[in-house]
C-alpha cells in the first residue's frame, strides 16, 4: 500500500465514511499509543534486600584450616578512647568516620580445624550485648559448613560479652560437646559476685554475661580455666597479652613452620590505635599495661611479620602489621582474598 493511498475509516456512530491518508492513520496510532503508555500503572521497584553474604573467610596455616567468623558490627562512642580528643577526631576523619558517637567496630571469632580437633577461639556476643547487629557468629559458622555440636574446644581470649556471650543461649550450652577454656585469672575476676557488686553499673553487663554463660558449662563439667602457658592442643598455645582484662590471653596457631596469632583485643579502633598505639580505651582493665603490651607487640609483629587474627579489625580480621612510613605508628595490611586450593 502506498503511503498516500486513501483508505476508509469508520467514524463512530455517525455512520459516515471519510477518507484520510495512511500517514494520518500512523500519526493517530502513535498518539494513542503514547497516551496508553502514559496512563499504564507504574512497575514496582525491586525491594531492597539489606543483607550481606554469609560472613566467613578461610585461610590455611600449614595444615590447619582457619575460618574467620563474623559476629557483626556495632558503633562505639569515640569518647571511650583515651587520648587527645582533637587528634582522635582527626584520625577518625582520615578514615571517613565522621560520627564521633558511632565509630565502626566489628566483631569476629576464629574457627581452627587442626585435622584432629575443631577449636573455636572466641564466640561473639550471642545476642547478649551490642544490639541486633551482633550475635551472628553461630549463623555464620553453620553457613561455613560446620555445626556447633562439632566444636571440640572453645578457647576464650577473655570473658567480655562480645567474646564470650556466644557460648550460651536461653541458659543452655550452644556448643554442647565442647570444653570451654580461658585463663584462670579472667574467670576468677568476671565470675566473682563480690567484684561485680563493687563494679560501675555500666560494667555489670560483662559480669552478668560471663556468669550466665559459665553456669551451664560448669554444671556439665565442661568449664576448664587454666593457669599455665603450655600448648593446649597440638598446634595451639596460649600467648601472654596482659592489660585489657585480668587474664587477657592470645593464642598462637602453628603448623608446618607457619604461625597465626589470635590476639583478642590488642586494638579496638584501627584508624586510631594503629597510627597511635599509645591511645587507650575505657574497656581496658589496666590501661597502662594494655598500652605497653600493644606497643611492644606491634614492634615484634612488624619485625617478624607474623600473621594476625584480630577480633576488631575490619572483617575478616586477618592480616599483618608494618611500620608506618612516617611517624611512630603502624599500618594494618589486610590479607588478600584468595580461594583455597
Amino acid at each position: 500500500m502506498k503511503a498516500f493511498e486513501k483508505i476508509k475509516v469508520w467514524l463512530g456512530n455517525t455512520m459516515k465514511f471519510s477518507t484520510i491518508t495512511a500517514r494520518t492513520v500512523l500519526a493517530l496510532s502513535l498518539a494513542f499509543a503514547g497516551t496508553f503508555v502514559a496512563v499504564a500503572p507504574a512497575q514496582a521497584a525491586a525491594p531492597m534486600q539489606h543483607k550481606q553474604v554469609p560472613g566467613f573467610y578461610r585461610t590455611m596455616i600449614g595444615d590447619s584450616e582457619v575460618t574467620a567468623l563474623h559476629d557483626g558490627g556495632a558503633g562505639i562512642d569515640s569518647n571511650l578512647l583515651h587520648g587527645d580528643p582533637a587528634l582522635i577526631q582527626s584520625l577518625l576523619a582520615r578514615s571517613f568516620q565522621n560520627d564521633p558517637k558511632n565509630v565502626s567496630a566489628t566483631v569476629q571469632g576464629f574457627l581452627v580445624n587442626t585435622g584432629s580437633k575443631l577449636v573455636l577461639i572466641d564466640t561473639g556476643a550471642g545476642g547478649h550485648w551490642g544490639g541486633p547487629t551482633l550475635g551472628k557468629l553461630v549463623q555464620n559458622l553453620k553457613a561455613s559448613g560446620y555445626k556447633p555440636e562439632q566444636v571440640d574446644l572453645v578457647l576464650l581470649t577473655h570473658l567480655h560479652a562480645d567474646h564470650a556471650g556466644g557460648i550460651y543461649e536461653n541458659g543452655k550450652r550452644v556448643f554442647r560437646n565442647a570444653t570451654v577454656m580461658m585463663k584462670k585469672a579472667d574467670a576468677d575476676f568476671w565470675l566473682s559476685k563480690e567484684i561485680m557488686a563493687k563494679a560501675p553499673e555500666k560494667a555489670k553487663i560483662f559480669f552478668t554475661v560471663a556468669q550466665n554463660g559459665a553456669a551451664p558449662y560448669i554444671a556439665a563439667g565442661k568449664w576448664k580455666p587454666y593457669e599455665g602457658m603450655d600448648e593446649i592442643v597440638p598446634g595451639i598455645a596460649p600467648y601472654a597479652i596482659p592489660g585489657h582484662t585480668p587474664g587477657h590471653t592470645g593464642y598462637m596457631i602453628s603448623s608446618k613452620g607457619q604461625s597465626l596469632l589470635v590476639w583478642g583485643d590488642v586494638t579496638h579502633v584501627t584508624a586510631v590505635q594503629m597510627p597511635h598505639p599509645e591511645i587507650g580505651i575505657a574497656f581496658d582493665s589496666d590501661s597502662t599495661t594494655a598500652i605497653k603490651t600493644r606497643e611492644d607487640l606491634l614492634v615484634k609483629l612488624a619485625a617478624d611479620k607474623t600473621m594476625i587474627a584480630a577480633a576488631h579489625m575490619p572483617f575478616p580480621g586477618l592480616g599483618r602489621v608494618r611500620k608506618a612510613d612516617t611517624g611512630a605508628g603502624y599500618d594494618w595490611v589486610p590479607a588478600t582474598f584468595l580461594d583455597l586450593k
